[in-house]
This record gives C-alpha cells, sequence and structure tokens, in this order.
C-alpha cells in the first residue's frame, strides 16, 4: 500500500487497489473538522485529483464515529471550498460511515457520490439541538436525496437516523456489518475502482450539472462527454472484452 504525506496525523491517507482511503484520524474529538484537519483534506482531496493510480476515493472516520462536525470559524471559506471539492471530484467519492455522522459530518458524506454505512451507525443533521441553521451544504444535498420535506423533518427534529430506514429514505447504498464493516466498504470501493475510472467522471459531470440546466444543455453535456468517450481506450477495451466474452480489465 502507498502513503500519501497529508501533513498531519489528523488525516491519514493510503491507496489500497486503485482506492485512496482517507481517515478522519481525531478518534478522541469523533473526528471534528478544525483547523487543521479541515485544510489537510481540503489538500489531499486535490492531490488525488490528478493521483492516475487511483479509480476511487473512500473517506471514513477512525474510532467510534465518521464525523462529529466542524469548527464555524472561517466557515465559508471551508464550506466551499472543501464541500464542492468533494462533489465536484474528477473520482468517485465513497463515505464509509462505521459510526455517527452529525452536522458538517453528515454534510460531507452527502456531498460523496455513494455512501455505505455500519448496521450500528447513524446519521443526524443534528444542528437544531445547537440553535444553529445548518453548514458544509447539508440543506442543499439533503432535499435533493430524500425530497424537501422529509429533509425539514430532519432539520428540525434532529432525529438519529439509523442504517436501515436511511437505507429506506435512498441515503445509504449498502448496509454492512460493524464486525467487517471496513473490509466490506474496501471491497465495495475496490469494484468501482476497477471500472472505467475516465466514464465514470464523464458520468458524474452529466449528472451533478444536470441538477441545474436545462434539458438542452444537459443534452449537449451527455453528446460531447459521449464523443470524447467513444474513442477512449476504456471503451475500446469494453467492446473488445464484450466480443471476446471475459471481464474487461482497465488500466
Amino acid at each position: 500500500m502507498q502513503e500519501i504525506d497529508t501533513g498531519t496525523q489528523e488525516l491519514l491517507c493510503q491507496i489500497d487497489g486503485h482506492v485512496a482511503v482517507i481517515t478522519l484520524n481525531k478518534p478522541h474529538k469523533k473526528n471534528a473538522l478544525g483547523d487543521i484537519l479541515t485544510p489537510a483534506l481540503r489538500q489531499t482531496l486535490l492531490i488525488l485529483s490528478d493521483h492516475d493510480e487511483v479509480g476511487c476515493i473512500m473517506i471514513t472516520g477512525a474510532g467510534d464515529a465518521f464525523c462529529s462536525g466542524g469548527d464555524v470559524r472561517n466557515l465559508l471559506i471551508a464550506q466551499e471550498t472543501l464541500t464542492q471539492r468533494i462533489f465536484e471530484h474528477p473520482k468517485i467519492t465513497v463515505a464509509a460511515i462505521s459510526g455517527a455522522a452529525a452536522g458538517a459530518g453528515l454534510s460531507i458524506a452527502l456531498a460523496c457520490d455513494l455512501r455505505l454505512i455500519s448496521d450500528q451507525a447513524f446519521i443526524t443533521t443534528a444542528f437544531a439541538r445547537v440553535g444553529l441553521t445548518g453548514d458544509y451544504g447539508a440543506s442543499w444535498f439533503l432535499p435533493r436525496l430524500i425530497g424537501l420535506s422529509k429533509a425539514k423533518e430532519l432539520f428540525y427534529s434532529s432525529d438519529r437516523v439509523r442504517a436501515d430506514e436511511g437505507k429506506e429514505l435512498g441515503l445509504f447504498h449498502e448496509v454492512y456489518p460493524h464486525e467487517s464493516f471496513q473490509e466490506n466498504a474496501l471491497s465495495y470501493c475496490k469494484a468501482i475502482a476497477a471500472g472505467p475510472s475516465l466514464a465514470f467522471s464523464r458520468m458524474k459531470e452529466n449528472l451533478n450539472t444536470g441538477l441545474n440546466q436545462s434539458l438542452n444543455e444537459s443534452l449537449a453535456l451527455e453528446a460531447r462527454n459521449m464523443v470524447e468517450s467513444m474513442g477512449s481506450s476504456e471503451s475500446k477495451e469494453a467492446i473488445a472484452a464484450f466480443m471476446e466474452k471475459r471481464p474487461a480489465v482497465f488500466k
């Protein structure tokens, strides 16, 4: 496994089977964001953008929490540069929620493309419990994922959403046993990393951009990305594998 230098022990990153595993490593603080962890996470995500060996990024937390929230100092800069960097990242991002994800920690998970959760974990908006309104994009992501009415309920109540309920809502894509969670989550991410990463990146651009543009604009973007994909080595390998009745091997 290849270690990536993050500049701090509050954030760990290693590449395992083309998956960059980013671990928020402040278990004594429930992996809360802060003046050291937040910029390190932003910078590490930037480094991984151009890392050819990485096909998928898995973000997880050390100890019994995913991330318990964030520091509200320098809030605007922190939100824009971290949340947008996750959401717009060219690699597929997966939140592996092994413990509580609250407040800004939930927002980070929502910004990821996909979410996996331990059967013992939960998420909560948490903002109402401390008299705050929400940050890091939670009010943008949550209505788009589960609908405005349910999002309002979760914001106003700060209720905990357990794994099975969240899966029914469409928040979580897989629920794994706590005892084997990290192993299962990594296997899930390795399967993504073995896929056509350039095509995935273009798919992500189509889907994300389509949230806020017209149909005609989306059709034009799809056409452009489709043409670029057709001439790629990934497409040639996928077609060859189909014709030869074998699994595709993408580099």
